[in-house]
């Protein structure tokens, strides 16, 4: 497969690192348009690939286009991309915030592809949830699915809704994990333990945790009264988290990020 990449940021990267090592794609068959030399020179030496420095000769022969860019820079680079891009060719966006109808009319190409992936993409843990507009082929919507597969999980949805809704959920999800874990670790050290040690625990117990609820289909809620022993500590801390009110913070924030997305996304 033929993929072609404008921007050579973080994502971008991650994405490169999961084709090639599922065999998606090999080196030669992927084109980064970079304009930071530095960045582009970093990309050739680890992973083979052809780093170009501006977007309209990057799309030329590829079967699927990353628009991988950041959001303020995305104006710019859908303007540049659309007298380049062939009707064959299916665009791929994982910029933040920029709808369908917005690509589609900057572009001024139908075939897109729409995905919103989160940073454990990185490490082949991702999750990405995805759409795609009726003029994306067959061979399109396989090509997509592919190179998210290539990453982690992924969720094709048809509503495009459904997409801010996994930004405020899975896409900023990590950062409140990583809160929620740097907290863990804190508590360890107040109470005594050596950060070293603190981060061992937390780590394992999180990831634990995870694939306890993952591999055995429990609800959360059952799993956590098997560890809820009558008046012992883990009830007592239920009940600091429940007056401190965790559960309706958790809530608050989700819904928060999901009406920020969609100012975000009304502005573009």
């Amino acid at each position: 497969m033929r993929i072609s990449f404008v921007g050579g940021g973080a994502m971008a990267e991650a994405m490169i690192s999961g084709v090639i090592g599922a065999g998606v794609a090999s080196p030669d068959e992927i084109k980064v348009g970079e304009p930071m030399e530095g960045r582009r020179e970093h990309l050739k030496q680890k992973y083979g690939v052809q780093p170009l420095a501006g977007n309209s000769e990057v799309v030329d022969g590829a079967d699927v286009v990353v628009l991988a860019v950041k959001p303020q820079q995305a104006s710019t680079a859908i303007t540049e991309l659309g007298a380049a891009l062939g009707p064959e060719q299916t665009v791929l966006s994982i910029v933040g915030g920029f709808k369908v109808a917005a690509l589609v009319e900057g572009l001024g190409h139908a075939a897109v592809v729409r995905v919103m992936p989160n940073t454990p993409a990185q490490i082949g843990a991702g999750m990405s949830v995805w759409t795609a507009t009726p003029e994306v082929s067959k061979a399109g919507l396989d090509a997509a699915g592919t190179i998210l597969r290539s990453l982690g999980e992924e969720i094709y949805v048809p509503d495009e809704k459904l997409i801010e809704m996994a930004t405020a959920l899975s896409g900023c999800g990590p950062a409140y994990v990583f809160l929620f874990i740097e907290a863990l670790i804190d508590a360890g050290v107040y109470i005594g333990m050596t950060r070293e040690m603190s981060r061992k625990l937390t780590l394992q117990t999180v990831l634990g945790s995870t694939r306890l609820v993952a591999e055995t289909g429990r609800h959360p809620a059952e799993l956590k009264d098997m560890v809820t022993s009558p008046a012992g500590a883990t009830i007592e801390a239920v009940l600091a988290f429940e007056q401190s009110g965790f559960r309706a913070s958790v809530l608050d924030a989700v819904i928060a990020a999901y009406e920020k997305t969609n100012v975000l996304g009304d502005q573009k």
